[in-house]
């Protein structure tokens, strides 16, 4: 659950509060609408203000379209109506989203070819490339391309060869357009350096420090992942996340723990 509060004011120049509950599904659950129900009813308890409720449904079933909770019996009933948005209905406009100024329409696109690239790592690289080379032409501050960087970086996951040819393509890109925006490829550049120079530039030593420097960056994005959405609980699993040095077995439990509803589903895969 993120829950977002702001303060506006409306047109006519009156203050107003306004509570935003967003919840975002990635499978069909049966108990899914009953869960965004209790979430809004407890954020009405506690600020005593209307809610709006908006759910992101990003998984693959077209037809399932949850937009209501309801209960009761006989002619005494609570019925709770929320927005849902469906990433697949955007399926066949992906011309029309590189054009859009909008920055999650990057993240959908993303979202749209992850699904259809789960075959075709290849293709996956050379898509992500012109994904993240967009970011740079549309005007937005350094600090909004890391961000939305590093959303597409965990959503299009890579191969260790191909996500070091990614890396290397996109580093000589930034230097040619000279935009050296921090992102985890210069991090891991940077890693990858040290552990180069204590190998006295030996391929085991070059071999070795990327493996460590990717590594440390997957594990990072996980436990940034389970922090985000689980607060606190979700932190206190980064000692068994450090455990892992896989990157195929790191690269499960990152895609476990976005797609995950709650910890248990983390921890299975960090055992």
């Amino acid at each position: 659950m993120a829950d977002k509060l702001f303060q506006v004011w409306l047109k006519e120049g009156e203050e107003a509060w306004l509570l935003i509950h967003i919840e975002v599904q990635g499978q069909p659950e049966g108990t899914f609408p009953q869960r965004v129900f209790r979430y809004n009813i407890r954020s009405y308890e506690r600020y005593n203000r209307p809610v709006v409720t908006l759910a992101v449904l990003t998984d693959e079933q077209a037809s399932w379209r949850p937009e209501y909770f309801e209960y009761g019996r006989w002619q005494a009933r609570t019925r709770i109506d929320f927005l849902p948005v469906k990433l697949l209905d955007y399926r066949g406009r992906e011309a029309a989203l590189e054009h859009e100024a909008n920055p999650f329409a990057q993240v959908v696109l993303a979202h749209l070819h992850a699904l259809a690239s789960r075959n075709d790592a290849e293709g996956r690289q050379r898509y992500k490339v012109s994904l993240v080379k967009g970011l740079y032409d549309r005007g937005w501050s350094a600090e909004d391309v890391r961000q939305l960087f590093r959303l597409i970086d965990w959503m299009m996951d890579l191969p260790l060869e191909l996500e070091q040819e990614f890396r290397t393509e996109i580093g000589k890109w930034e230097e040619e357009q000279r935009m050296p925006y921090v992102t985890s490829i210069e991090r891991l550049a940077k890693a990858e350096g040290k552990a180069e120079g204590k190998a006295e530039g030996k391929a085991e030593g070059k071999a070795e420090g990327l493996h460590e420097g990717l590594v440390r960056a997957k594990q990072e994005d996980i436990n940034t992942c389970l922090a985000t959405k689980f607060g606190a609980a979700g932190k206190r699993l980064a000692g068994k996340v450090r455990k892992i040095t896989d990157l195929d077995r790191l690269g499960e439990v990152f895609q476990a723990a976005l797609r995950a509803e709650s910890l248990d589903q983390v921890r299975q895969h960090c055992s």
